[in-house]
């Protein structure tokens, strides 16, 4: 780091994200992507937006608030768009948590939200996950503090009943809980409905999983108008055109075309299911994912070296080095024939081992 950088952040870890390596073509089983291209409509309405791109964005993106609206039937009002839904719990760790609002989370989930706690000085505390991995709902109730849980979790794709959610917001009334689900489409329940109920829920969700459209950066949130507002005040006094012109295009165009991402949603899951139970013929332990990844372990080989010896053969996971889960792998559901391409080269390593 230089001389000139700040004090307050030289403790600071950054979140580290799924790498991206260019030495050659991988298969991509790391960080999360679909393995569907965007919907046609998409495509078009990019193209169509491109030629007005001397033109900022609309700050307020009313055409595309307006269908997420339709869509999850929310008013407009409750709504906020942004960029990616990092960029909206950045928002909330800013707008609802400080010194006297500390913010608690499970130890093993999305990286994020301790990174986001550190660079803001918020205090906050991570909650051990069970010996299964599984959030201890029972933790959660009457804290008395600000909570963050996706749901499903990542990386363990463990999901909570929707019952369970409820519990936790009507007995933290006078705190925020911020539902992360980014995975919900993939057999989750979301929480969204809860929004119209509790005040002190906001409910995050993206564009980057199963609509297609990691690239495009495009998350948002739901909850009460006061909740929304507060977040729209941090928005304006960072960035007011923070979601740009091509992407609330694509946003727009994909919600109408709804259709064709919740099909791939059905086929990922349809295929996760084989992939597990194939992966758990070879003897892994593979924990239940409502998710568009698998979280899986070997008795015969060790996470970090399957993780090495997979990228040597042309196939990326995600391996994570913190100890609870050093034996595991989190595995992107892919397509078929991808899932088939890494199932064969585990054995091939397995088989070196016999």
């Amino acid at each position: 780091m230089s001389r000139f950088f700040s004090k307050k952040f030289s403790a600071l870890t950054p979140y580290t994200p799924g790498e991206q390596p260019r030495d050659k073509k991988y298969i991509k089983l790391n960080t999360n992507e679909s393995p569907f291209p965007p919907s046609p409509g998409v495509i078009r309405a990019v193209l169509e937006e491109a030629a007005t791109l001397q033109l900022y964005s609309d700050p307020e993106c009313t055409v595309l608030i307006n269908k997420l609206a339709e869509v999850y039937g929310a008013e407009p009002e409750r709504i906020i768009a942004t960029n990616g839904s990092d960029e909206v719990l950045d928002f909330a760790f800013n707008a609802f948590c400080d010194k006297e609002n500390p913010i608690v989370f499970p130890d093993i989930t999305y990286g994020f939200y301790s990174v986001f706690a550190e660079k803001l000085g918020i205090p906050y505390e991570e909650i051990p996950l069970k010996d299964d991995l599984t959030v201890d709902v029972n933790d959660y109730i009457g804290i008395n503090k600000n909570i963050v849980i996706a749901n499903p979790n990542a990386p363990t794709g463990i999901a909570l009943p929707l019952s369970d959610i409820e519990r936790i917001v009507a007995s933290n009334p006078d705190n925020v809980v911020i539902i992360d689900e980014a995975y919900v489409d993939f057999g989750g329940e979301s929480a969204v409905k809860l929004t119209e109920k509790y005040g002190n829920l906001l409910v995050v969700q993206t564009f980057s999983k199963s609509r297609s459209l990691a690239g495009a950066r495009l998350g948002f949130a739901i909850g009460s108008k006061e909740l929304i507002s507060d977040l729209h005040t941090l928005r304006y006094s960072t960035n007011p055109y923070n979601v740009n012109r091509m992407t609330c295009a694509a946003g727009y165009a994909a919600l109408t075309e709804n259709g064709y991402y919740m099909q791939n949603a059905q086929t990922v899951m349809r295929t996760r299911e084989f992939a597990k139970a194939e992966l758990e013929k070879r003897g892994f332990t593979v924990l239940p994912s409502k998710a568009n990844f698998l979280f899986a372990k070997s008795g015969e080989i060790s996470g970090e070296e399957l993780y090495l010896e997979l990228k040597e053969l042309g196939v990326l996971v995600r391996h994570f080095k913190k100890e609870r889960i050093k034996d595991y792998c989190r595995i992107t559901v892919g397509t078929a024939m991808e899932m088939k391409k890494l199932l064969d080269n585990i054995d091939i390593i397995l088989e070196k081992r016999t």
